[in-house]
């Protein structure tokens, strides 16, 4: 967490994110260009976000895009605001930038679930650090009871082959999700097809793409969940979640926890 303090004390960071914010997976050059610096002082600061998991990249062709990761903040976020809190602190902060604010028209809060958090091309990058082991961390993904610790409640069932079906929700309530295991690499990869069930709005969106990544760093594991294939102007609900599912599954894996925000406990 020492690191996310950091990447975020520097007001030249904070302008990157803000960029990634307004335009989500832009190439250094892009970013570049924004700033009044040198093209290696740029890569020094996207270093530090980097390694800070606030920025995450991803290979297109040539180019290396860079993505707004919002679950280092999150926890953040979730350490030191309580559920009860949580309305009261998000009122007085919208409150205070509408009365700061001299265009009120761009008062915009970041959220994901809301839809206000960047989606570049259908594409929509999550990051978060876990001190496990990554078959520790592929069983809490693929074994229904765990999972559903973190995941609302959800309890998601396969055989977990290359080809095989997968089905989530929560038994005799609510479908959830169905699709493919397109491919199962444990405890490395799980690239998967995803047709949200839960109301005639999300069905209507189409089926969209989940990749699990696991890699080892350390003694931890970073854990990356790429959702694409989402069409333009796409539902919130269909990625809106992630966030605090990713959360609940660091909680989970480190301290044998579940967190109690309210979205948490939906259907708990």
């Amino acid at each position: 967490m020492d690191e996310v303090f950091k990447a975020l004390a520097d007001p030249t960071r904070r302008a990157l994110l803000d960029a990634l914010f307004a335009d989500d997976g832009q190439t250094l050059s892009a970013l570049e260009g924004r700033l009044e610096m040198t093209r290696f002082g740029v890569m020094k600061h996207l270093r530090v976000l980097e390694e800070a998991g606030v920025v995450t990249t991803r290979k297109q062709g040539r180019e290396k895009l860079h993505f707004l990761n919002p679950v280092p903040i999150r926890l953040v976020h979730d350490r030191w605001v309580s559920k009860y809190a949580e309305p009261w602190a998000a009122t007085l902060s919208g409150l205070k930038s509408y009365l700061e604010d001299e265009d009120m028209t761009s008062v915009k809060t970041v959220s994901w679930e809301q839809g206000t958090a960047p989606v570049a091309a259908g594409t929509a990058v999550f990051e978060v650090y876990i001190k496990t082991t990554p078959e520790r961390l592929w069983e809490a993904i693929t074994d229904p009871a765990q999972r559903a610790t973190y995941s609302f409640g959800v309890q998601t069932s396969s055989d977990w082959t290359t080809g095989s079906d997968y089905t989530a929700g929560i038994p005799g309530m609510v479908d959830i999700s169905s699709g493919t295991n397109v491919e199962v690499d444990p405890p490395r990869l799980l690239v998967q097809t995803f047709d949200a069930l839960w109301s005639d709005e999300v069905k209507a969106q189409g089926t969209t793409r989940v990749t699990w990544q696991i890699v080892p760093v350390g003694t931890s594991c970073r854990l990356t969940v790429i959702h694409d294939g989402l069409p333009d102007q796409a539902n919130p609900e269909l990625y809106g979640g992630w966030p605090m599912i990713l959360s609940g599954l660091k909680t989970f894996l480190e301290t044998g926890e579940s967190l109690d925000t309210p979205g948490s406990l939906l259907y708990s």
